[in-house]
């Protein structure tokens, strides 16, 4: 019978290098860090650099993945490189989470925006939630031809602006309201005067074009078009609610981020992610305002919507 001789490693013999260990793991790092902090320079070809930059928010969940791959790779270098996207995150995002400094004082008037979902199955437990949130203001997209809503919020809200498919009801009389042309082909915005109990208070509601991925250019015209009609309104004090169906963090939401401030970021704490409404994440809903003082901003669950609403509360 022949023996099986089996080499055993010497000591002479070099170990593997360790030098390559985690390889794979920074060079993801590098290529994360790089993504987070040059998003808006990928092109925006078919809509995509516009998805990127919506979604990158969410990209910080690949930090304690790659932290994770790097300690079972037992690579402290690999571990290191994995700061870098952290940082960048950090330095992009991580003031979203501090509580705002803003704040102080009570709030003189509070809204509440909602996409209601066409073909809602129980709209005025819906609006029911909203309602019960204290909103002063109520702006609804997706408005069936529904007098469920009109039973539900009617006593509490005696003031009505409608266009086609978003609604305003109001505590407050409403002077003026006329639809807004969004270059859709069809009006889905309005925009109205309330006569609030300190001043008059200029709301919009707002329901833009969809976006698809690969698909963006309806929604893109229709962003182009309502900053447009933002600029040219001269009204000291102005707020936009409705779905507009992309985040802040996408390159076409500049126009309105030069005109308008975000309650959210200004005075609410996390991303306040929006849909869809179970898992939600992104932020297609906001309000957007000038002129005011914001003293809290959040988001609300609510039944029956593939949307959570997002609500707000000023000062004058």
């Amino acid at each position: 019978m022949t023996e099986r001789v089996i080499d055993e490693p010497t000591a002479d013999e070099p170990s593997p290098p360790r030098g390559r260990r985690g390889l794979g793991v920074g060079l993801l790092a590098v290529l994360l860090a790089a993504v987070l902090a040059g998003h808006r320079a990928v092109p925006n070809v078919h809509g995509f650099g516009s998805l990127l930059d919506s979604a990158t928010p969410l990209l910080g969940l690949g930090v304690p993945l790659l932290a994770l791959a790097a300690l079972l790779r037992r690579s402290r270098w690999a571990l290191a490189a994995v700061l870098v996207p952290a940082v960048v995150w950090a330095a992009l995002y991580g003031g979203d989470w501090i509580p705002p400094a803003a704040g102080a004082g009570p709030a003189a008037v509070r809204v509440a925006s909602q996409n209601l979902r066409s073909g809602n199955p129980d709209p005025a437990a819906t609006v029911d939630a909203l309602a019960g949130s204290g909103a002063d203001l109520i702006a609804l997209q997706e408005v069936d031809d529904d007098g469920r809503i009109d039973a539900a919020l009617g006593a509490r809200y005696p003031h009505r602006a409608t266009v086609s498919t978003v609604a305003l009801w109001s505590r407050w009389p409403i002077r003026d309201s006329t639809g807004v042309d969004t270059g859709l082909g069809w009006t889905r915005a309005l925009r109205a005067v309330v006569a609030a109990p300190d001043g008059d208070l200029v709301v919009y509601v707002v329901h833009l074009g969809s976006a698809r991925a690969g698909h963006t250019a309806t929604r893109d015209e229709t962003l182009a078009a309502l900053a447009a009609t933002v600029r040219d309104d001269h009204a000291p004090r102005l707020v936009v609610l409705g779905d507009l169906n992309t985040a802040t963090t996408d390159r076409v939401f500049v126009p309105l981020t030069r005109l308008l401030h975000d309650a959210q970021t200004d005075a609410g704490q996390g991303f306040g992610f929006t849909w869809p409404s179970t898992v939600p994440v992104t932020r297609p809903d906001h309000v957007l305002y000038r002129g005011l003082t914001p003293t809290s901003a959040g988001v609300l669950r609510t039944p029956e919507s593939d949307h959570r609403a997002v609500t707000a509360g000023f000062r004058w």
